[in-house]
């Protein structure tokens, strides 16, 4: 029964992010925001943190139930600024059954609401008690020393003149 709800609130912030003016369509011709949710909330049941080395920044996000105010809230958060994440590599990985003892609980250990902030090593660079905003989950990963260097990487591209 928690496995159903917790996909079903999944869907229903989807859905509820995609009705409200403006806030589901790219400014700039990018992906939609239910083009990014399916590609970036994923659930920790089906989910592993090898799958994302080097690839991507998992920002996990527990609760012991997806009814928890503290993980609506956050989850609010994330969807309503994907693409600020995107652009940061990050997947959004979400556990909120204590009894299916996925990988991520199993090495991160949290107690009720948790957000943790993973860079691509895999390392946890944060851990929170309460719902962060994306502007300060944005912050902590541009402070991360591969961050940095992706920045330094795409600008040693870009032409100068």
């Amino acid at each position: 029964m928690l496995r159903g709800m917790k996909k079903l609130i999944i869907v229903l912030m989807a859905a509820l992010m995609l009705n409200l003016p403006d806030m589901g369509r790219a400014q700039d011709g990018g992906a939609t925001v239910d083009d990014l949710s399916v590609d970036m909330i994923r659930s920790a049941e089906n989910a592993t943190l090898e799958e994302f080395l080097w690839l991507k920044r998992p920002v996990v996000v527990f609760a012991d139930s997806p009814a928890d105010p503290r993980y609506v809230q956050q989850m609010q958060y994330l969807t309503s600024e994907l693409n600020a994440l995107d652009v940061r590599d990050v997947v959004i990985i979400t556990d909120t059954d204590p009894q299916a003892r996925s990988s991520f609980r199993e090495k991160l250990r949290p107690r009720g609401f948790m957000l943790a902030i993973l860079d691509k090593d895999g390392e946890v660079k944060q851990r929170k008690p309460l719902p962060w905003s994306v502007r300060e989950i944005s912050r902590a990963i541009d402070k991360m020393p591969t961050r940095q260097q992706e920045i330094n990487d795409r600008t040693d591209v870009l032409p100068r003149g």
